[in-house]
């Protein structure tokens, strides 16, 4: 697909910057609870705090649903993503608890919806491991039944089964969850946020954090927050101060491309008749979707590690864009000569052991750290049932299950996730998808129908 004329932005392509932005902190002021972050995760435990009748302040550095609340993929997934195989044999005793998580979350993410009356366009019509190839086929397979191992449930069918587009051989739906606009998601929870009586502040990046007796003190370029306690909601910036414990968080730059409108018979063509969102089995995965404007996104693909901190505010780099572009057309040749309008992207954290984490840091410092690619509703979970843990002090199961208080987190994922380490797996998922014919298969596909090549 073209990428001329496509726009670089360092925000979000799904929705515009909010027109009302609040103020920043200014001068000191003291609360039980302050939230540090207003991603998905930040925005929820802080309105989970104010509905049960906490005195919380949030600090967000830009605007609440600023980072990567918004600028995903937007897919509730029911199941956990990834590679089930490795994460089985890592986390083997952490799995069942994560299947059962992931189920919660997108159930939570739905209520959330319809409790604060968020129109973010969501369908619920399950999120597709898709296999690009017959080789992958055999992938999905063995992770559909690693998953019903774990007590989780999917559907495996065929490309025609599943209604997929004919780049694609099959694939397992997940029963639960589907696709939606995650601009308007955070938008609908901001807005739900700020009437509620949590003290919200954006513009207001925290520069230290530190503890002064019994409580925590949080300081920003124009006043200071002291509360008695402190949640942590950063995200990819969790090493951006030393109270958080070492290697949390290993920071990726990844990036959502959307084509330009595509006029539906086009649409219509690809066979694409369930408008389920596709993540492939590939090492690095991709992601495509249709959506309400009758565009293609597809993300990551090639993700970049961020080496120190603090994490530059950045746009995608045109050489990845002109690859992801290239799959595009690759994997719906149909469209190959329809334009790539827009490009853009932000950090993401990946844990240590690649799943959700929740923990504590001391007797007043809680954190979570819930992504991971593995869809964002587990973001605003987690952070509700760490909310409650805070103030009630027991722990839900899931929370439970996934609970730390580790000082410091192995370095493993920091090492594997090097540029180079990366790079090499974008190049075997390529070779693979040379020798695995997916190309070619998609082709043919488009031939039967009397199309040709484009």
């Amino acid at each position: 697909m073209r990428t001329d004329g496509t726009k670089y932005s360092n925000f979000t392509g799904w929705i515009d910057r909010p027109d009302d932005v609040q103020p920043a902190l200014d001068g000191d002021l003291t609360c039980d609870i302050a939230v540090i972050g207003g991603g998905m995760g930040g925005m929820a435990a802080a309105l989970r705090l104010a509905e049960r009748d906490q005195d919380v302040v949030l600090l967000e550095a830009e605007f609440c649903g600023y980072g990567s609340a918004s600028r995903n993929g937007g897919q509730i997934a029911g199941a956990p993503g990834g590679d089930l195989r490795m994460l089985s044999l890592q986390s083997p005793k952490k799995m069942p608890v994560m299947v059962k998580l992931a189920e919660n979350a997108g159930h939570y993410v739905e209520n959330l919806m319809k409790t604060h009356d968020i129109d973010c366009d969501y369908v619920a019509n399950g999120l597709v491991w898709g296999a690009v190839s017959p080789i992958m086929m055999l992938r999905v397979h063995t992770q559909a039944a690693l998953l019903r191992a774990f007590g989780g449930q999917g559907t495996v069918g065929s490309r025609e089964e599943l209604g997929l587009p004919a780049g694609f051989v099959g694939g397992m739906r997940e029963t639960i969850g589907g696709m939606l606009n995650p601009g308007k998601l955070a938008r609908g929870v901001r807005r739900a946020l700020l009437a509620s009586s949590a003290k919200v502040f954006e513009r207001s990046r925290v520069s230290h954090v530190r503890r002064t007796g019994s409580t925590v003190e949080l300081t920003t370029s124009q006043g200071t927050v002291r509360a008695n306690k402190v949640v942590l909601a950063t995200n990819a910036y969790s090493g951006e101060w030393d109270i958080t414990p070492k290697n949390l968080s290993t920071p990726l730059y990844v990036i959502e491309i959307e084509s330009e409108p595509i006029a539906p018979e086009r649409l219509a063509e690809l066979d694409w008749t369930s408008r389920s969102g596709i993540i492939t089995q590939h090492q690095l995965m991709t992601h495509y979707r249709l959506t309400e404007r009758n565009t293609i996104v597809c993300g990551v693909r090639q993700p970049q590690r961020g080496q120190t901190y603090p994490l530059p505010d950045r746009v995608p780099d045109p050489s990845v864009v002109r690859d992801m572009g290239k799959d595009l057309s690759n994997r719906f040749p149909s469209l190959s000569d329809v334009a790539i309008e827009r490009a853009w992207g932000g950090w993401i954290g990946i844990t240590p052991d690649w799943l959700s984490v929740a923990g504590q840091v001391g007797d007043n410092v809680y954190y979570s750290l819930a992504c991971n690619g593995h869809g964002l509703a587990q973001v605003p979970y987690v952070a509700n049932q760490l909310a409650d843990y805070v103030v009630d002090g027991e722990m839900s199961e899931d929370l439970a299950g996934i609970w730390s208080d580790v000082s410091e987190y192995p370095r493993s994922m920091a090492r594997l996730l090097n540029p180079f380490v990366i790079r090499a797996v974008w190049g075997l998922d390529r070779f693979n998808d040379f020798f695995n014919g997916s190309k070619t298969l998609a082709r043919r596909v488009l031939r039967r129908r009397g199309r040709g090549d484009r």
